[in-house]
């Protein structure tokens, strides 16, 4: 007898449907799985066998073949267990699985039978409305978050038991509800940063434009202090961001399924692979580019990173998306992210102009190989931090967080005119660039700037990006004069 069900796995961050057929007539006892399986998928087996008897079934003593189609699309992961149970007992005879038809099963089951969470549930509930199906079958742990995708209905169950209610032709589980995005109020507040108003303004620009920012000082002076601060001042994820984001970290494992309206904020160790930073692996995986995607990705002590991962860095800081190519295919990954870095001066981290400092020259000159100019023309703000003042430690706090993101929700819901919704300055393309407003006095001192310093047409572009949204924060029309020579002073920083 043969009995067919549907389920998904997933390909990076894109879930892909999988059919499962399963049959089931006489012969010696075996069950094998034929399809590409990996090897959490061959494990099933065992799993099955052990789930269906626990739960009260009888596991058919006849010859079984399963078979996951497509047969040339690799399965991974455990989240076809499920289906694969229940397409078994209906080849057996033990199930009727008519009502499950235009319905989806996802969950990995224990031994005693019950349906354990799997990653990418988000991803195969909009996979299963894209193909057209009617609803998904999930494990309870993963109902809000698959109750996000709209237009499909979501059931959970705790444990296979439950797919006995098919024998009166009911359907199992509970209505899933959609998850709540989390509190934001726990996030560590830039009032905390005391003094450094040069380095507020940085934080303020790079939050408002979603611009790269570039922290260099000696150790203690505040940089990742800074950084830890910046989702505090980000607007919050819009409900379409909210899904997106929730649909990468579901896919990766990450956040343990939590969905929250926080930005991203990923901070990688400087021991990260290429491959961790940007994505790949056999089977290729999402690196932290794509984790922090529509949020932060804070590199400290930048100088300390491996080049090759750096450099990798330069083409998804251009394009927004990272794309990895391997023998079996290709995937495209979202990375639209804000690049913020701290580094110090030196080894020592003192700087050339400090007297304490004994780095010889070359060796300041090798400290800083790490960083091509290739990597830092990518960064539209650098930024000198030095040692705050006694009075100023013991000082008033600044600024809080709260009336800093005002003023940055402000800029961004006029880059949302300008440039369409979601956008910011950092997203201009040329032609947006060339149609921003400068005044005449402003357009003279970066003409002056491009002549003095030879810039490339990047950083000329940079300028004006980062200039647009000092005005933007102003409320300004034109980009004047002096907010054209705050930004070239951000990029004089960087030569």
């Amino acid at each position: 007898m043969l009995a067919e069900t549907t389920t998904f796995t997933l390909d990076g961050i894109t879930a892909l449907p999988v059919r499962v057929e399963v049959d089931v007539h006489r012969g010696l006892p075996g069950f094998q799985i034929v399809g590409l399986p990996d090897t959490a998928v061959r494990e099933a087996r065992e799993r099955v066998r052990a789930a269906v008897a626990n739960c009260g079934f009888e596991f058919p003593m006849q010859r079984i073949t399963a078979s996951l189609a497509p047969a040339d699309l690799r399965k991974a992961g455990p989240a076809l267990d499920l289906a694969l149970a229940t397409a078994l007992l209906g080849a057996a005879g033990e199930l009727a699985i008519e009502p499950l038809a235009g319905w989806a099963l996802i969950g990995e089951l224990a031994l005693d039978g019950s349906v354990r969470p799997v990653r990418g549930a988000l991803a195969m509930a909009e996979a299963a409305r894209a193909a057209g199906r009617r609803g998904v079958i999930v494990p309870t742990a993963n109902g809000p978050e698959a109750a996000l995708a709209p237009g499909i209905s979501v059931l959970t169950i705790e444990s296979f038991s439950e797919l006995g209610s098919l024998r009166e032709g009911e359907l199992p589980g509970r209505t899933a509800e959609a998850a709540a995005p989390g509190d934001a109020s726990r996030l560590p507040d830039l009032a905390d940063l005391r003094g450094q108003d040069h380095l507020r303004a940085a934080v303020e620009i790079a939050a408002a434009g979603q611009h790269g920012l570039l922290m260099i000082g000696p150790p203690g002076a505040g940089k990742s202090l800074a950084a830890r601060r910046i989702p505090s001042v980000l607007p919050p994820l819009t409900g379409e961001e909210i899904i997106e984001v929730a649909r990468i970290a579901g896919a990766c494992g990450v956040e343990n399924g939590e969905i929250s309206s926080v930005r991203p904020f990923r901070a990688p160790h400087h021991t990260v692979s290429a491959a961790g930073l940007v994505g790949g692996g056999s089977p290729p995986r999402a690196g932290e580019i794509t984790l922090a995607h529509r949020g932060v990705l804070f590199l400290d002590e930048l100088c300390e990173f491996n080049r090759p991962a750096l450099e990798a860095l330069r083409e998804p800081l251009e394009t927004g998306f990272v794309t990895i190519a391997r023998a079996s295919g290709r995937q495209t990954l979202p990375s639209r992210f804000a690049l913020v870095a701290a580094a110090n001066p030196c080894p020592c981290g003192r700087g050339e102009d400090d007297p304490a400092c004994r780095c010889s020259e070359a060796a300041a000159r090798r400290y800083r190989a790490a960083l091509s100019g290739a990597l830092v023309d990518r960064i539209d703000l650098v930024v000198g931090v030095g040692q705050p003042s006694a009075e100023e430690l013991a000082g008033p706090p600044g600024e809080g967080s709260e009336a800093v993101r005002e003023r940055v929700i402000a800029a961004r819901e006029l880059m949302s005119e300008r440039l369409g919704p979601g956008r910011t300055n950092a997203d201009a393309g040329p032609d947006e660039v060339a149609s921003f407003q400068v005044t005449p006095d402003g357009a003279r001192l970066l003409a002056e700037a491009h002549r003095a310093w030879q810039l490339s047409g990047r950083a000329h572009g940079r300028i004006m990006r980062v200039a647009r949204t000092i005005a933007d924060l102003a409320g300004s029309g034109p980009i004047e004069e002096e907010q054209m020579a705050a930004a070239i002073q951000f990029r004089r920083r960087s030569r």
